[in-house]
């Protein structure tokens, strides 16, 4: 008549905390409960499996090529899976183990995003926050660390293989992936909101002129042009901003130095991928944990002219280096290539004077001007359009000074014309109708190229593209 009787005690509830009523929760609040609880979950087994995999097996002891060692290791994963009585289904399963041989030989959570060829950047901000960009725009993943450790311990795998570091005391640090990607990370207490990392993807499959036509970066003509200019060992600056594609259009434009010649490459993290036999690669150093030992770039050219080089190319020219570099080209180094952040052509030379000024060299202007307009022959615009598209935009000749003005003009041209309902900037690739003085140079070096790509035309137009 009155039920059943038990035993259980009804506890109230905490003070100042009042009772939750599961009914009156809201459905997307409990799915959305359950789905972290599992979440938790997983990570927690994750990690605990990997703990004991740690303490059981020495990787440095197992024998047999990188794919055997693999497989050694799943197998050991899958035991422990077992022996932790996992109520996970295949799926899961496959999942954990995938995860766990990722934390142990590669960059754990990062690896499913460096094995999409489609992703040019990685962009992480804090541990639970990380976006990408692809073809042009930027969206955010799924992608998480555990916490603000898990992104550190991983960071700190990517510096220590370059011999690197990245700490309390040197809290910010350019490194690279073993395919060539550039990193930079920056860490508390620079960064406020957790660890930033910024990947720039340079693949297994780098881009190559094929590409820039087949993306419409540029064309058949300007492409022989430049192939000519490297040839006959014409200096070439290339400028642009941050994510114009500077790096890969030096790396494409240093694939028509010939085989025979000793290229010397200087980089503060070497990306550049030549394909040539003799190459030497130089990097800098950052200094040690006493703020001793750094070597810059400036340093490493200095010492590369001592290294009876054909060709020397330099990632970046940022500071003192600058000047170094012009004086190179005017002594000999003909042929050799670099890379300066402008936003144009013009903008380049006022880059360049205050590069060596803020280096503390008294020189006036005028002396700076001559020696750039004397050093520099051809500059290679690289630029990123509105909507994501990238561009060789400029090609043109320093033609040399008149009084304190350094001349120049541009022989192949894009020319914007609007925007395109996808939101992407549309134009045409001219040829301006000027004829470079130093074809000549070109002709003596055994470059020699068709005139009729001077005359004034349209090479490419929207409708082709």
């Amino acid at each position: 008549m009155f039920g059943k009787r038990t035993n259980a005690v009804q506890l109230p509830p905490a003070p100042g905390k009042p009772e939750a009523d599961k009914r009156t929760e809201p459905a997307p609040q409990r799915v959305g409960k359950v789905a972290q609880e599992k979440v938790d979950q997983f990570n927690e087994l994750k990690t605990r499996i990997h703990r004991k995999l740690v303490e059981q097996l020495d990787l440095a002891r197992m024998t047999g090529d990188d794919d055997s060692i693999r497989e050694q290791v799943r197998e050991a994963i899958g035991l422990l899976c077992e022996q932790e009585n996992t109520l996970l289904n295949y799926n899961e399963r496959q999942r954990l183990i995938s995860e766990i041989l990722d934390e142990t030989f590669g960059l754990g959570p990062l690896e499913v995003l460096l094995g999409d060829p489609t992703i040019s950047d990685i962009l992480i901000n804090g541990p639970k926050q990380v976006f990408i960009e692809r073809h042009g725009a930027l969206e955010m993943t799924d992608v998480r660390f555990r916490d603000d450790a898990h992104l550190m311990h991983i960071i700190d795998k990517i510096v220590t293989a370059v011999g690197r570091r990245c700490d309390e005391t040197c809290p910010l640090v350019d490194a690279r992936l073993a395919d060539g990607s550039r990193v930079n990370a920056v860490i508390p207490p620079l960064a406020i909101d957790g660890a930033s990392v910024s990947i720039r993807r340079f693949g297994t499959d780098p881009i190559t002129w094929d590409d820039y036509l087949g993306f419409k970066s540029c064309t058949p003509e300007i492409v022989e042009f430049l192939k000519a200019c490297v040839s006959g060992r014409l200096n070439i600056f290339i400028v642009g901003g941050t994510g114009s594609g500077k790096t890969t259009l030096l790396n494409n434009l240093s694939s028509f130095i010939p085989d025979n010649e000793r290229i010397v490459t200087i980089e503060d993290a070497a990306e550049l991928q030549l394909r040539q036999p003799h190459v030497v690669r130089l990097e800098t150093r950052p200094p040690n944990i006493e703020g001793k030992g750094r070597i810059t770039i400036r340093e490493l050219l200095i010492n590369s002219l001592r290294m009876r080089p054909d060709r020397i190319v330099v990632g970046e020219c940022r500071g003192a280096e600058t000047l170094d570099m012009l004086q190179a080209m005017n002594t000999g180094h003909d042929g050799s290539l670099t890379t300066i952040h402008a936003n144009s052509t013009r903008d380049a030379v006022q880059r360049v004077e205050t590069m060596v000024m803020m280096a503390g060299f008294e020189l006036p202007v005028k002396a700076i001007r001559q020696q750039f307009s004397s050093a520099v022959d051809v500059i290679v615009q690289a630029q990123r359009l509105t909507g994501g598209p990238r561009k060789i935009t400029n090609v043109t000749e320093v033609q040399g000074m008149e009084g304190d003005i350094i001349t120049m003009q541009d022989i192949f041209c894009f020319e914007q014309q609007g925007i395109n309902p996808e939101g992407k900037a549309f134009g045409q690739f001219v040829a301006t109708g000027i004829r470079p003085a130093f074809l000549g140079r070109l002709k003596a070096a055994g470059a020699e190229i068709d005139p009729a790509f001077f005359e004034r035309q349209v090479l490419l137009t929207d409708e082709e593209m």
